[in-house]
C-alpha cells in the first residue's frame, strides 16, 4: 500500500466517521499534568468514578465525564475532595460566553468559543533549579557543586468545530546537565538533543468524535499499563511520534484502544541515502530505516471496578506501508507468522493488565509485558523474555484521611523490550518505550502521600533499582541467560517532594532526593552519580 492509497483510506474512515452523530471533542491531556490525574485516581479508589488506568493519555472529554460522575456523588466526598473536585471542574470547563474572548483566570488562558466552535491558548512555560552538592563542596564559595537549571518555553491551542477536535503544542526544553539521554536510567523524557542540553517537541493532532468512540491523526507519546512508578508496556519516556488512534466504547463494559504509529528507527538506510554537491561542498544526504508500530488494547469489566485489559503490538520495517497491520482486532504476531515467513522483518509483543478498585479505597493492579514466549520454556530453567509489574495503592480511609500508601515492584527479564535486528528494537528514536529500566532489572518502589488542602501533594518516596548485564550490547546466545546474575548498576533513593497547583495548569514544586547510584557510569547522568543530595524547586505554568 502507497502513501496516496494509504490517505484515501485514511479519508473515508473520517468521512463515514462524519455520518455518525456526536457530542464533544477528544482532546488528549498531557500525562505530565499529574495533579488531574491523581485526583481521578483519588476519585476511582472511592468507587466515585469508573476509569481505565491502563491507557492513557485521558481525553478532556473523559476527564470532565469523570468529574461530573463524582460530582453526582456529593454526599461523598470530604471537603478538601468537594473544593478539589470544583477547581477541576472550573478547570476543564469552558466558562466563556458564547460569542465572545476572554482571559480566564483558572486556568489562565484565553478563550473564546460559540454555539459551534470553540478555541483556548495558554503559554507553556517553566523553570526549575537546584543544586547538588559535591562531597568536598564549600557550600559557601559554590566549588564543586552543580547547580542544574532547566527551562521551558512554548504555547498550545485546542478546541472544536461541532464534533471535530484540535490540538497542537510546541514546547522547546533546556536542561543543563541533561538528566533524560537515551541510555539513562531515568524517567526523564528525551528527544533530539541540539547542542547537549537542548530539544524541542511538537505535539498535535485533528479528532472527530461520536458518543461511543473518537478517531485521531495526532503526534503524542502514549502510556500503557498500571503503576504509578513508570509502566511497562508503554512509559511515555520516549518522544512522541505520529500515529492513527480509534478508541470505541459501544458498551460501559468494553472498550478498544488501536494505533499505528510512525516512528524513527535512528538506523541508515544506505539504498535511499545520496551524495550531493553544490557550491556548499560535497555532503552524504543519510535517510533512515523506515519503521513502524500498531498496538491495540480490549478492555473489559466483567463486575464493576474490575479492568482486564489484553493487547498485542507489532514493529515492522518495509518501504511500504502494510494493510495487515491497519486492522485494529488482529492479533499481529499471527499475522507475522504468515506474512514475514522464513525472514526476520517484525518483532511482536503481548500484555496483560489488571486493576481492581473492588475494595472501597485500594487499587490492586499488575502488569505483563510478553515480548517473546515460548511453552517450551514453562519446562525448563530458560527464562520467557517477560516484564511484570505488581502493586497497590491504598488511603483516604476514615482512619486516615488525605494520607495514601503506595508499594510496587517491577522485574523484567534478559533481553525484554530488546531485538537482534536494530531496526525491529522496541524504540523510537533510540529511546526504549517500555520500562524506564529497560531489561534484566528490578525495582521497589514506596511512597507515603499526604494531601492536606486542595490540589496540595507531599510525597515522602523511597526506591531501590538495580540493572544487571546488558547482553544485547556483548551479543552471544540468547536463551538461557541468567536473571540478574550480577548488578552491574544500582540507584538507592529516598526523596521528599511537595506540588501544589496555584490554579488550573500553574505549578509550583520543591523537591529533596538523597540517592546512591553504583555501578556503570554510562547509564546515569554523571552528576548525581555516587552518593549525592538534590535541591530543587520551580515554577510550572502548562504541560
Amino acid at each position: 500500500m502507497n502513501y496516496s492509497t494509504y490517505l484515501i483510506t485514511l479519508l473515508t474512515i473520517l468521512l463515514l466517521c462524519g455520518g455518525l452523530t456526536g457530542s464533544a471533542q477528544s482532546i488528549p491531556e498531557p500525562v505530565a499534568d499529574g495533579g488531574i490525574y491523581l485526583f481521578l485516581d483519588e476519585l476511582a479508589g472511592d468507587g466515585l468514578t469508573d476509569l481505565n488506568r491502563a491507557v492513557r493519555p485521558y481525553s478532556r472529554r473523559m476527564i470532565t465525564a469523570a468529574l461530573e460522575e463524582a460530582e453526582g456523588h456529593g454526599e461523598q466526598l470530604t471537603g478538601r475532595q468537594r473544593r478539589e473536585l470544583d477547581f477541576w471542574l472550573e478547570a476543564y470547563g469552558m466558562t466563556t460566553p458564547q460569542g465572545k474572548l476572554k482571559l480566564v483566570y483558572n486556568p489562565a488562558t484565553a478563550q473564546y468559543r460559540d454555539s459551534l466552535f470553540s478555541i483556548t491558548v495558554s503559554p507553556i512555560l517553566g523553570i526549575t533549579g537546584g543544586l547538588t552538592p559535591d562531597a568536598s563542596a564549600d557550600w559557601l564559595t559554590g566549588v564543586a557543586n552543580t547547580r542544574p537549571v532547566s527551562w521551558k518555553n512554548g504555547a498550545k491551542v485546542y478546541g472544536n468545530y461541532r464534533n471535530w477536535g484540535f490540538f497542537a503544542a510546541l514546547q522547546d526544553n533546556h536542561q543543563d546537565p541533561l538528566p533524560g539521554s537515551a541510555q539513562y536510567l531515568t524517567r526523564e523524557r528525551g528527544g533530539h538533543i541540539k547542542g547537549g542540553t537542548d530539544f524541542s517537541e511538537m505535539t498535535g493532532g485533528i479528532s472527530y468524535s461520536w458518543e461511543w468512540g473518537d478517531i485521531a491523526f495526532m503526534k503524542d507519546a502514549p502510556v500503557w499499563g498500571s503503576g504509578y512508578a513508570g509502566t511497562n508496556i508503554f512509559s511515555g519516556r520516549a518522544p512522541s511520534f505520529m500515529q492513527i488512534r480509534l478508541h470505541l466504547q459501544p458498551v460501559r463494559w468494553a472498550e478498544m484502544t488501536w494505533m499505528h504509529g510512525w516512528l524513527t528507527s535512528m538506523v541508515i538506510d544506505s539504498t535511499r541515502s545520496f551524495w550531493v554537491t553544490n557550491a556548499y561542498g560535497t555532503d552524504y544526504r543519510e535517510l533512515y530505516r523506515r519503521k513502524y508500530i500498531a498496538a491495540n488494547i480490549f478492555t473489559v469489566t466483567p463486575v464493576p471496578r474490575l479492568k482486564v485489559s489484553l493487547g498485542n503490538s507489532v514493529i515492522w520495517s518495509d518501504p511500504r506501508l502494510s494493510p495487515y497491520y491497519l486492522m485494529p482486532i488482529f492479533f499481529y504476531k499471527s499475522v507475522d507468522h504468515g506474512i514475514t515467513s522464513g525472514i526476520e522483518n517484525s518483532n511482536s509483543q503481548m500484555f496483560l493488565d489488571v486493576s481492581s478498585t473492588n475494595i472501597r479505597h485500594l487499587h490492586l493492579y499488575g502488569t505483563l509485558f510478553i515480548d517473546e514466549m515460548s511453552t517450551k520454556r514453562f519446562f525448563t530453567s530458560d527464562y520467557n523474555f517477560f516484564s511484570w509489574k505488581g502493586g497497590f495503592r491504598g488511603g483516604n480511609f476514615s482512619f486516615m484521611r488525605n494520607i495514601w500508601l503506595t508499594a510496587e515492584c517491577t522485574f523484567t527479564y534478559p533481553l525484554t523490550f530488546q531485538h537482534n535486528v536494530p531496526v525491529l528494537t522496541f524504540e523510537n528514536q533510540g529511546y526504549n518505550m517500555g520500562h524506564w529500566l529497560r531489561d534484566n532489572s528490578r525495582s521497589w518502589y514506596f511512597a507515603l502521600d499526604w494531601r492536606p488542602v486542595r490540589t496540595m501533594t507531599l510525597r515522602l518516596w523511597h526506591e531501590w533499582s538495580e540493572r544487571s548485564v546488558d547482553y544485547q550490547s556483548i551479543g552471544g546466545t540468547r536463551i538461557g541467560l541468567p536473571y540478574l546474575e550480577s548488578v552491574e548498576w544500582s540507584n538507592t533513593a529516598t526523596g521528599l517532594d511537595a506540588s501544589w497547583y496555584v490554579t488550573g495548569g500553574v505549578q509550583v514544586r520543591a523537591a529533596v532526593t538523597r540517592r546512591n547510584v553504583t555501578g556503570n557510569q554510562f547509564w546515569y547522568p554523571s552528576h548525581l552519580f555516587g552518593q549525592t543530595t538534590s535541591f530543587t524547586g520551580g515554577v510550572v505554568w502548562g504541560f
